[in-house]
């Protein structure tokens, strides 16, 4: 894909950032970022950075000068979204709101939403297909399926070509580990590092799908070269389950420093079993590169 223009929001954080990398060199990108969890030094010098809210007036003149917007910006924190639900709803709802109804009379190539499986719930079958009842246990959840709700009417109501992503638990070098849900592996690195003991909410068998952020890049390059995906939505994942205790062993071994782990009680909104079925992704050539193990030794 060439000579696009592209605007990614939240182009400064995790995911956000290395799509600017992937598509910078033969694109003109823009990035609208409010810099709340910052990678500005891996921004590129011709990439256009501005500073702002996805809420506000600027993201509706950004998205009047893009062929192609990447709406990765969020509120993130599950435990925020529980102490501040109003915030919560602000940003993920209204901000995807401001930039759907911006879109909505252009002749834009794809509007890719990045929603998120927190939208499933506890899930009642495993592997979570996409079309698996969505019943969120938190307000980041629900926001979060409210903002792909709107999206997807928006292609309904508009022809608005919207695709929607719902990634697992993406992981990478720029994760966040001040994040209690979403930064549990850098987590794990930094206080293994540190020699402390890991902390395990819950028992520890509650399972997760691991998906690199090099991966969650490939799918969304295959979803914009494809003509086949407008109005559908695609689970992010790898298909497999690890459980949080062999997480923690896991990173314990590549460190070397075999430590005790620290259980505490489960959180709020904390989901028990997740691991995505990824068959439609596979159908457009996804394949995840990246195993677990090997992403491990990245990040350390």
């Amino acid at each position: 894909m060439k000579n696009k223009r592209i605007l990614i929001t939240g182009g400064l954080g995790q995911v956000g950032s290395y799509l600017t990398e992937r598509y910078y060199e033969n694109n003109e990108i823009t990035i609208l970022d409010n810099a709340s969890s910052s990678y500005r030094d891996t921004v590129p010098e011709n990439v256009n950075l501005v500073i702002g809210d996805i809420q506000g007036p600027e993201a509706v003149r950004l998205v009047n000068q893009a062929d192609i917007v990447i709406h990765t910006a969020a509120q993130i924190d599950v435990n925020k979204s529980f102490n501040q639900p109003s915030f919560d709803c602000d940003t993920n709802i209204q901000g995807t709101l401001n930039l759907l109804a911006a879109s909505k009379d252009l002749n834009l190539d794809k509007f890719i939403y990045f929603s998120s499986a927190a939208v499933y719930g506890d899930p009642i079958k495993i592997p979570v297909h996409e079309s698996h009842p969505t019943e969120p246990l938190s307000p980041y959840g629900v926001s979060k399926l409210a903002g792909e709700k709107y999206a997807l009417m928006y292609q309904r109501a508009f022809d608005l070509p919207v695709v929607a992503i719902r990634p697992f638990n993406i992981y990478s070098p720029r994760q966040n580990p001040l994040n209690p849900y979403s930064g549990v592996i850098s987590k794990f690195i930094e206080h293994v590092k540190s020699n402390q003991s890991p902390t395990i909410f819950g028992d520890g068998k509650q399972t997760r799908d691991f998906i690199s952020v090099h991966d969650i890049v490939n799918l969304v390059n295959l979803i914009l070269k494809s003509n086949k995906v407008i109005g559908k939505v695609f689970n992010a994942g790898t298909g497999t389950q690890t459980n949080i205790n062999t997480l923690s062993d896991l990173v314990m071994e590549l460190i070397g420093n075999e430590l005790e782990i620290n259980y505490q009680e489960a959180r709020p909104g904390d989901i028990y079993h997740s691991v995505a079925d990824i068959s439609a992704a596979k159908k457009l050539g996804f394949k995840p590169d990246l195993n677990l193990k090997r992403g491990l030794t990245e990040l350390i």
